[in-house]
């Protein structure tokens, strides 16, 4: 008997002086001489390979049983597939943002005009160092004389009302003034204390003592708090109308912050008190160890970012608002499993790995990811330690 790939080689030769040659088949040539039979075997050929490779019958590469990928032997597969335990490993994660250097706000003050008026003098410029009660400016106001006047009014009616009750008193005494008319002077004396007492109230609001002997136009603005002028609105030959609006500010940088902006995926590695380590452009082989002040509590709707800063003293007042840094934030190192991200196999909207339940068969698995570091993953559940899983050609099991 032949097998199909046999009988289509099969092919009669025409009768010769030699003898007649039966078929002509995969597996030799059988010849007749004589009444004698040959069988002529031939060499192995690449085309005779795969005449019998095709006529071979099909081996499976991957079988399903179940739940189950199995391998079977003999399958291409196996020389594609790597499998490995998951490592073990203490990783320290860490955080590397953006970040600037700002003022503390809870010592920066913004200085306005008590007055509106004319500057005529501008003392400082953008970025002095002034000390407390430092002159910054003179303006030339019409308030100011207004308020003198005021206070010289008040205490002209004070004096006058005073004497009037004097009067009334020593009228009553004698009987030619009525008790009213004593308590009608004693009120007019209380209003105009006070009255008195308002007018030296703003002036001393203006920063000018309420005693001052020579009254003047011109007002001195002064510094209110030790520090470094960071903004300044203002220049001589202006005329201030808002009392409002801020003519400079001053901030006192002898600590500063310094304040990065946390994706709204990373807010839960960021709490108070973490370690810091910053790093400034303009400093670039100083690395500065702080710990996190503040995590502000609402995210940016425009940024989807979370304020975090840190403290640094500045004595020698070496960081400046503005600067540009990197800020590292560090966590306490932790023991997790490890796999390559050549692991991964993405189903719908799932993230599988093939565990290996037997030789050669395995298992898909759902598995939470803790973070991602470079071509590695943190396995945060589904898999547990001394488990194999598929490493590499994992793809090819993914039905």
């Amino acid at each position: 008997m032949t097998d199909p790939a046999q009988a289509a080689a099969l092919q009669e030769d025409k009768q010769g002086s030699s003898g007649r040659v039966i078929f002509v088949g995969m597996v030799g040539v059988v010849l007749g001489i004589g009444g004698t039979w040959f069988m002529l075997v031939p060499s192995r050929t690449p085309a005779v390979d795969r005449a019998l490779a095709a006529a071979a019958p099909a081996q499976p590469v991957l079988t399903r049983i179940g739940d189950r990928m199995v391998v079977p032997p003999g399958s291409p597969l196996r020389r594609v597939l790597t499998v490995e335990e998951p490592m073990m490993k203490e990783v320290a994660r860490s955080l590397v943002l953006p970040a600037i250097v700002e003022a503390d706000p809870a010592r920066t003050v913004k200085v306005l005009p008590p007055v509106s008026g004319l500057v005529l003098q501008l003392k400082v410029q953008l970025g002095a160092r002034v000390k407390q009660g430092q002159e910054l400016a003179v303006i030339d106001s019409g308030d100011l004389a207004q308020a003198y006047s005021d206070i010289e009014k008040a205490r002209a009616t004070l004096t006058m009302t005073k004497k009037a009750i004097d009067r009334q008193m020593g009228l009553e005494k004698a009987g030619g003034s009525a008790v009213r008319e004593r308590e009608q002077a004693e009120n007019d004396h209380a209003q105009a204390k006070s009255e008195l007492e308002r007018s030296e109230t703003k002036l001393r609001a203006m920063g000018i003592p309420a005693d001052q002997k020579e009254p003047s136009r011109l007002l001195s603005v002064k510094a209110p708090v030790d520090g470094s002028v960071i903004d300044l609105q203002v220049a001589p030959g202006a005329f201030l109308n808002d009392n409002t609006t801020a003519i400079m500010t001053i901030a006192n940088l002898d600590t500063i912050w310094v304040t990065a902006n946390v994706p709204e995926k990373d807010v839960a590695f960021v709490f108070t008190g973490q370690a810091v380590n910053v790093t400034f452009r303009s400093y670039p082989d100083k690395i500065f160890e702080g710990k996190v002040l503040f995590v502000s509590d609402v995210i940016e709707p425009d940024t989807r970012r979370n304020k975090v800063r840190i403290a640094f003293e500045n004595p020698d007042k070496a960081l400046k608002p503005n600067m540009f840094a990197d800020a590292t934030f560090l966590a306490p190192s932790v023991s997790r499993l490890m796999l390559p991200t050549s692991a991964l196999v993405l189903t719908n909207d799932r993230t599988n790995v093939f565990v290996e339940a037997a030789e050669w068969a395995f298992e898909r698995r759902d598995i939470e990811i803790a973070y991602q570091e470079g071509a590695a993953i943190a396995i945060k559940s589904g898999i547990k330690p001394g488990e194999r899983v598929v490493v590499k050609g994992a793809v090819r099991l993914n039905d």
